[in-house]
């Protein structure tokens, strides 16, 4: 039997998975992010183990992510037979996508100042 070592998630990714999920993110998207700040590149296997989901939870959040153009994707082949596997990396860096989410949390800001000033007028 392989002994094979995979990286997991620590308390500091935890929390930094946590404050994602505060800004508007879906756990198993922010737990992919995660993982993938902490590594050049991983494959979905590892993924899975590394960011505890399941294949279909990483399948989805990979979905989102390469929607936001935030992730590569590419297939390598295993030696021998078989399907390939993926391998993902971050297409951008973290602090690209914490500038986006800040971006999007300032416009969310400025829509709900603006509709609160709109309530005051209404009511005078």
């Amino acid at each position: 039997m392989k002994d094979l070592s995979v990286k997991v998630l620590d308390d500091d990714d935890e929390e930094f998975v946590d404050i994602l999920i505060k800004q508007g993110l879906k756990r198993n998207t922010a737990k992919v992010l995660a993982y993938l700040k902490g590594v050049d590149k991983v494959t979905s296997k590892d993924l899975e183990v590394g960011a505890d989901l399941r294949q279909p939870e990483v399948s989805i959040a990979m979905r989102e992510l390469r929607e936001s153009d935030w992730v590569n994707e590419t297939d390598e082949k295993k030696p021998g037979k078989g399907r390939p596997y993926k391998v993902y990396s971050l297409n951008v860096p973290i602090g690209h996508i914490i500038s986006k989410l800040e971006d999007r949390k300032k416009i969310e800001a400025q829509e709900a100042m603006r509709n609160i000033e709109r309530l005051k007028a209404l009511s005078a």
